[in-house]
């Protein structure tokens, strides 16, 4: 048996196991029998230092009689994670009601409602508490003057993602697991007019799908770089397509030398482990697609682990490069939703897999690799490993017919330092397909924010012995270098780069969300998708 069984198992079986079961019933939600009943709380004051004024998303009397004196008080505030437990509410069947701010009603989105979710969730966890309920946020509980109506879709879906996203907790491999999970989650909504019944039904099925996807990508991120090899990469990808109905082929080395994928070869060379290039094809069925139809490539990152090669990183903190993968699980994972959810659109997943070690076969600062679209690029570092697979991934989905791309990366410090850790960068080539993206992520919830990547900036990547370097001549720019870097591999197609560096894993605790990868990108890239769907 390798090491690698002896710490995981049979080798392609996934730590991620969905416990949680979700249920949505329509009744009042003051009969609903449970240990513990959320239910969301705004602040409808309108002045900037007006004293709170809180009120319940319900419509149930009975609920909001029950909770009338505590918020009274004026103990409970109703800031966004806030939390209020009352003990035998009277007039409910529920043994506790748990009162969950979630800001200001002006500023309300589905994205507050999702850490609403998740944030009961987490207040569940640790008082041992295995079913729980949620009060369906009834956006006509308000008057039309502090709280525009929300979409009941947004609002299920954002329930579920919330929830489903705050139950794991990332302790894997720890001898002694304690198992604190939360089994039971029932959102309770009100019987109304069925186009709205079905709208909700409609959020809560598609919430169960994506959140699965991106619990998916967070299991293969918090994975370690000893246990999840390119090939192991490969192998969970190519059984995740067999699960999904999806076509899937994994090449190795030799497809690399087949393709000349001088640059992805290079990264590789360096290691024991062999690379994997993995291609996973979703194609609807049903209906013929216009010859016309657009065939959207999905490109990632994944290098499994990362020491930055003969550039060696600094020891400090190179643990966390095991999750250099993070954009390559993120296409997995999209993947895994499109082949659930169905848009009427061709999508093609490419990932770029190697580690990147320095070894005495690892390629080196001044040497010249040729990319497989025939561009020469003079290596300057490297640990700028990322954008040279992708360099080869991006052409190679060109080559598959692929006529719009995105791709996803960890792939630049400095785009942490000029985002930070709250918005990833994004940068593209288009603006009709930067526009999807904005419609996305007003769904999604996620936060990116667009930097440069005009032909001005190229002057920093030319090279005087070959057509590029692999990063600038200055540390100015670094994220923006990296992108005109990728940009000259998708030439004239519409492409948009997802530098997910400062946003892939969660450092801090949250009361929504606990720490470990946080499966940035997923619900972007989903919705950009089905952006696309005829």
């Amino acid at each position: 048996m390798s090491a690698t069984e002896l710490l995981h198992g049979p080798l392609g079986e996934s730590r991620y196991d969905k416990k949680m079961e979700t249920k949505l019933v329509f009744q009042d939600a003051a009969g609903f029998a449970t240990p513990m009943l959320a239910v969301f709380a705004v602040d409808i004051a309108l002045g900037v230092d007006a004293e709170p004024l809180l009120a319940l998303l319900t419509t149930s009397d009975a609920v909001t009689d029950a909770a009338a004196k505590a918020l009274a008080s004026g103990e409970f505030k109703g800031t966004l994670g806030e939390q209020l437990l009352l003990h035998g509410p009277s007039g409910l069947k529920a043994e506790r009601l748990l009162i969950i701010g979630l800001g200001k009603a002006k500023t309300l989105s589905v994205d507050e409602v999702r850490k609403g979710a998740g944030t009961a969730i987490r207040s569940a966890k640790p008082r041992g508490m295995r079913e729980l309920a949620i009060a369906f946020p009834e956006e006509h509980a308000l008057s039309d003057e502090h709280l525009e109506a929300l979409p009941c879709v947004g609002l299920a879906r954002a329930i579920v993602e919330g929830a489903e996203l705050a139950e794991i907790d990332w302790d894997t491999y720890k001898s002694d697991r304690k198992d604190r999970s939360v089994q039971s989650l029932t959102v309770v909504a009100k019987e109304t007019e069925k186009s709205t019944t079905a709208e909700i039904h409609q959020g809560f099925d598609e919430g169960v799908i994506v959140s699965d996807a991106q619990n998916f990508t967070r299991a293969l991120v918090n994975e370690p770089g000893n246990v999840l090899t390119p090939t192991e990469l490969g192998k969970r990808a190519a059984a995740m397509c067999a699960e999904m109905g999806l076509a899937c082929q994994v090449h190795s080395t030799a497809k690399l030398q087949e393709l000349k994928m001088g640059a992805f070869a290079a990264v590789a060379q360096g290691s024991a482990e062999p690379p994997a290039l993995i291609v996973m094809t979703y194609e609807p069925k049903g209906k013929a697609l216009p010859k016309d139809a657009p065939v959207l490539g999905l490109v990632g990152k994944g290098i499994t682990f990362d020491t930055g090669g003969i550039s060696i990183k600094p020891a400090d903190g190179m643990e966390k490069m095991k999750y250099d993968m993070a954009g390559a699980a993120a296409m997995i994972g999209a993947m895994r939703a499109i082949a659930q959810l169905k848009p009427m659109v061709k999508v093609v997943g490419v990932v770029c897999s190697a580690e990147n070690m320095p070894d005495g076969r690892a390629y080196k600062p001044g040497d010249v690799v040729t990319a497989m679209s025939g561009k020469t690029i003079e290596i300057i570092n490297t640990d700028a490993e990322g954008r040279l697979v992708l360099a080869d991934g991006l052409h190679y989905a060109k080559t598959l017919g692929c006529t719009h791309l995105i791709n996803a990366a960890t792939l630049t410090g400095a785009c942490v330092v000029a985002l930070g850790i709250l918005n990833a960068g994004l940068f593209c080539n288009d603006e009709p397909t930067v526009e999807k993206f904005w419609e996305a992520m007003k769904v999604s919830g996620e936060k990116f924010w667009r930097l440069p990547c005009t032909d001005d900036y190229k002057d920093q990547i030319k090279s005087q012995i070959a057509d590029i370097m692999n990063t600038g001549g200055t540390r100015w720019g670094g994220a923006i270098s990296a992108a005109m870097f990728l940009k000259e591999f998708v030439g004239e197609t519409p492409w948009v780069h997802l530098d997910i560096a400062g946003c892939a894993w969660n450092d801090d605790v949250k009361p929504w969300i606990g720490k470990g990868p946080s499966g940035i990108a997923v619900r972007s890239i989903i919705e950009w998708v089905r952006a696309y769907s005829a």
